[in-house]
């Protein structure tokens, strides 16, 4: 598994630096033209691969297996949202991160029940990627990665760190833990599914759309949730924007508020499982 990440990831960077020379009409994308197209080897592949898995998965497993599921894998994630937290000087969150795994490893029958939450012990979602930010590197351009969807140039230089610092990473026998993989990329993209579901349906450029609201909640996670003050962020963005990412009331895409809740699902999944193909 970390070979085929190996793989994938130096794959990338030689995409990447034969369309270093694209220009993009969006400031942040430079490399539009290659992460389009990216993007649609990403979801072509969703679309006769991974989606009907998880259709499958999802009506075929009771909920409260899904669950469990989910909220195991989860536990494990919350080992390395620790370490993240006291990298990034926030020692509350990362006791709290310590304390959630303690207890849903051991009440929680190792961590298919989420005691924690119950327990009022929040949830949080930390990588070495939001590390970086956090210790001042810029994000760089956006990047559409094969397999892994939205990134960016700081996130994907993370990814071998986040793979490392991934504890699922080190559980034996290699089959087991193979298998484990694919249950839990399963599990993240039938979790998508009603959201990505509606994001089809709605008529607009679902690249634009995605890369806009990504970077949006990528930026509010690095800086934890506090406003940038960089010029130009408050300007509305449309299909053809150079401004910042903004998702807010005023945006020029037309979101249905029924809807858009679901839509930043979607987006909260994409930011948070790198792994999900979209």
């Amino acid at each position: 598994m970390k070979n085929m990440n190996k793989a994938i990831l130096f794959a990338s960077a030689l995409f990447l630096s034969g369309c270093a020379t694209t220009t993009g009409s969006n400031a942040n994308d430079p490399l539009e033209g290659f992460n389009r197209t990216m993007f649609d080897f990403n979801d072509g592949l969703d679309r006769v691969a991974l989606k009907p898995v998880a259709t499958a998965y999802q009506k075929v497993l009771p909920s409260f297996v899904q669950t469990g599921v989910n909220n195991f894998f989860g536990n494990i994630g919350d080992v390395w949202t620790m370490v993240n937290n006291f990298l990034q000087g926030k020692i509350e969150q990362g006791l709290s991160d310590g304390m959630r795994v303690a207890f849903n490893s051991t009440i929680g029958f190792g961590g298919v029940l989420d005691i924690a939450s119950e327990a009022g012990l929040p949830k949080h979602k930390e990588d070495f990627g939001q590390t970086l930010g956090k210790w001042g590197v810029g994000a760089g351009p956006y990047v559409v990665l094969p397999l892994f969807g939205p990134s960016t140039v700081r996130d994907t230089a993370a990814l071998p760190v986040d793979w490392a610092g991934d504890a699922w990473a080190y559980v034996t026998p290699v089959d087991v833990r193979n298998v484990g993989a694919v249950v839990r990329l399963v599990d993240q993209r039938a979790t998508a599914l009603n959201a990505t579901n509606l994001l089809e349906d709605i008529a607009l450029d679902r690249y634009t759309f995605i890369r806009g609201a990504y970077l949006q909640r990528r930026e509010g996670q690095v800086t934890d949730g506090v406003e940038s003050t960089k010029p130009g962020n408050t300007k509305p963005i449309g299909p053809q924007s150079d401004a910042t990412p903004s998702i807010s009331s005023d945006t020029a895409v037309a979101v249905d508020t029924a809807v858009e809740p679901q839509v930043l699902e979607t987006v909260e999944i994409l930011v948070n499982e790198p792994v999900a193909l979209m």
